[in-house]
């Protein structure tokens, strides 16, 4: 089994930035992508960023390009979304997930393994 576990959400003003993360747990040696969704009050869930396993391959959603920065630190099985230039439309709960498979998916059932959630605000 593999544990998510995100972290570093909160309330930022339009403009801001934020950094989340996500450490992974249990049986991690199988987990190749990892994702970001985002999910706001009445809208279904969205792709935000993905990252390879070596870190060398990204995706990101059109929304979030050239805004968002997807990392990993696998000696601490760590993932991390730097958003930058925050705007009150990327408020959401945002949530990490990751698939045992290499693809860089989009979509929400092309995902193995998901977190809890961490709420971002952002006011105008």
């Amino acid at each position: 089994q593999v544990q998510l576990v995100e972290s570093g959400g909160g309330l930022v003003q339009a403009g801001g930035s934020q950094r989340l993360s996500c450490v992974a747990s249990g049986r991690t040696s199988s987990l190749h992508a990892i994702g970001w969704f985002r999910q706001a009050p009445g809208k279904e869930r969205e792709f935000v960023a993905a990252i390879s396993r070596t870190g060398l391959s990204t995706n990101y959603a059109d929304s979030v390009k050239g805004r968002f920065t997807i990392s990993r630190d696998n000696a601490k099985n760590t993932v991390y979304l730097q958003m930058n230039s925050l705007k009150p439309e990327d408020t959401a709960v945002y949530y990490c997930a990751a698939d045992r498979s290499p693809w860089l998916g989009v979509k929400v059932d092309e995902y193995d393994y998901w977190g809890q959630g961490t709420q971002v605000t952002v006011s105008s």
